[in-house]
């Protein structure tokens, strides 16, 4: 399994969580604000989570210029190759 896709699996799986959806509900085209409705809370206890994980520090800021999953996917694995 890839970075990107270990991290949009934990991404997914965090979603699943904080917005109460079912796995197959979310895709990589999965928007954070208009289709979860997440908040700046929301995106902290997600920024946390995959500091935790994958063991990178990751900007608020820049995460939360990530609109999809997949987007976001993309960002965690750019930090883990740096």
């Amino acid at each position: 399994m890839t970075v990107r896709e270990e991290a949009l699996q934990k991404i997914i799986q965090r979603c699943c969580v904080l917005f109460g959806k079912k796995p197959e509900e979310l895709n990589e085209n999965t928007r954070f604000i208009e289709d979860l409705g997440a908040k700046s809370g929301n995106v902290s206890q997600m920024t946390n989570f995959l500091e935790d994980e994958f063991d990178v520090e990751i900007s608020f800021m820049e995460f939360r210029r990530r609109p999809t999953i997949g987007m976001a996917a993309d960002y965690i694995e750019e930090l883990c190759e740096e």
